[in-house]
């Protein structure tokens, strides 16, 4: 049975989440936040829900630790919280978070994500060894509107012949980018779209996978 890890300081909600999650996963909790990445390091949790607003130290802050830490970045996190607005999913997101759910939670929807997430995690450990290292990008291709664009982004989660990354468009399942790394203008090589993220966030998230060789690229 997987296991989450949830993080909220209000109890009641704690509660709520264990009774609504607990007979299709492990459930660990804790109310204090500085203990989370504890946590996280000795149960070795296969997703984290994580709330935003707590004392002492914020769900911001803890997001940008698991997804840069060296032993937790792998693992999805996902911010339950009743905080909403397009900005504040869209900062989230770019601190590493794979999913965001606003308070009350509508759980039949949260535990579909969780399948979902859980079961693509499962395909790319097989498929392919990822890691999360930051790295800035510009894309040119066509929009889905047949329109040429230029997108300035950056990735955090990347393989040796794929990568996700927002883009301030919307693209089709199929279209190619070409891919430059942002730094120094390099060119990496030509990229399809293989996925949109569910995620709801002011910029989707795209799997991207290159096509034809590579070069420049950071897992060279």
């Amino acid at each position: 049975m997987a296991k989450l890890l949830v993080v909220d300081d209000d109890k009641a909600m704690r509660s709520l989440m264990r009774a609504s999650l607990v007979h299709a996963y492990e459930v660990i909790d804790t109310g204090e936040p500085e203990e989370a990445l504890a946590m996280a390091l000795e149960h070795k949790p296969d997703a984290i829900l994580l709330d935003l607003r707590m004392p002492k130290y914020s769900g911001f802050e803890l997001c940008q630790t698991f997804s840069s830490f060296s032993s937790t970045q792998l693992i999805p996190v996902i911010i339950v919280s009743g905080e909403g607005g397009a900005s504040t999913k869209q900062f989230c997101a770019e601190l590493g978070s794979v999913g965001y759910f606003e308070k009350p939670v509508n759980f039949d929807e949260l535990l579909s994500f969780l399948t979902g997430i859980l079961e693509r995690r499962r395909v790319e450990r097989r498929g392919e060894l990822r890691v999360r290292l930051r790295v800035g990008l510009k894309l040119r291709g066509l929009d889905d509107c047949g329109k040429q664009f230029e997108s300035v982004t950056a990735t955090d989660n990347l393989g040796r012949n794929s990568f996700f990354a927002p883009v301030d468009r919307a693209l089709t399942l199929g279209s190619v980018v070409e891919v430059f790394l942002k730094k120094d203008e390099k060119a990496v090589g030509k990229a399809t779209v293989v996925r949109e993220d569910e995620a709801e966030v002011l910029h989707p998230r795209y799997a991207f996978r290159f096509i034809g060789s590579t070069e420049n690229w950071v897992l060279d």
